[in-house]
């Protein structure tokens, strides 16, 4: 026997062609769509299949719906989604509905981003990079932890004011300092939560202060995601 699982996603009912035109932009063939006297719609790229349905009352602000997709080119997928984006909206959405975040490696193994559509429904996409995909501890060192726990805050537990007390704590420690690419890489994961949390002029400062880290020779490769993500939230 061969099962598939097809997720069924809730749907603000007055944003149903919204969000099918959203996942048409990416690419999405649209196979199935009614308005009355229900709202349902199927959409498919290659073997993903997502399924919406209408809910009149539906609050995307704070959905907590979703799915998880694992593919094979989680590179490839990024790049081509916000290509698309760009294409659609006139410039990559990072923050508010619908938006598109940044690649990371995270700590149970998998190379990941974050899509979430105009109705709230945030879709993981994922490249396993390791045969263990259980978490990793935590690190003991103080700017390894934070950035380890505001990373699953952020992005796996989405609890973005949770990660900002983390990363703020750790950025105010007077005997105790970052390398450069820590540095680095929680000043834009701060900022990147900043602007997802609606204070533009936080995040400004913050990715400012980004942008004036200097790395050592030889960190460059190190930082190459928070680098690429510090140019896509100040562009």
């Amino acid at each position: 026997m061969t099962e598939t699982t097809v997720p069924m996603l809730p749907c603000r009912t007055s944003l149903i062609e919204t969000t099918v035109d959203f996942y048409t932009a990416l690419g999405f063939e649209t196979t199935y769509l009614r308005k009355s006297p229900y709202a349902y719609a199927v959409v498919e790229r290659g073997s993903v299949e997502l399924q919406l349905y209408g809910m009149k009352d539906y609050d995307p602000a704070s959905s907590h719906s979703g799915c998880y997709v694992l593919t094979d080119d989680v590179d490839g997928l990024h790049t081509a989604f916000r290509a698309c984006l760009k294409q659609a909206c006139g410039r990559v959405p990072t923050r508010g509905l619908p938006r598109i975040g940044p690649l990371k490696d995270m700590s149970y193994g998998v190379r990941q981003f974050l899509m979430t559509d105009p109705t709230g429904n945030t879709i993981r996409i994922g490249q396993p990079i390791s045969d263990d995909q259980n978490h990793r501890p935590a690190p003991k060192e103080t700017f390894a932890r934070a950035l380890h726990m505001a990373d699953l805050f952020a992005d796996s537990k989405q609890d973005l004011p949770g990660a900002a007390k983390i990363i703020d704590r750790v950025l105010g420690l007077t005997d105790e300092h970052p390398t450069p690419v820590q540095k680095l890489r929680l000043l834009v994961l701060r900022g990147d939560v900043a602007q997802r949390m609606g204070d533009a002029e936080r995040a400004a400062e913050l990715l400012a202060e980004a942008a004036a880290v200097r790395l050592r020779p030889g960190e460059g490769e190190a930082a190459t995601d928070a680098l690429v993500r510090l140019a896509e939230l100040r562009s």
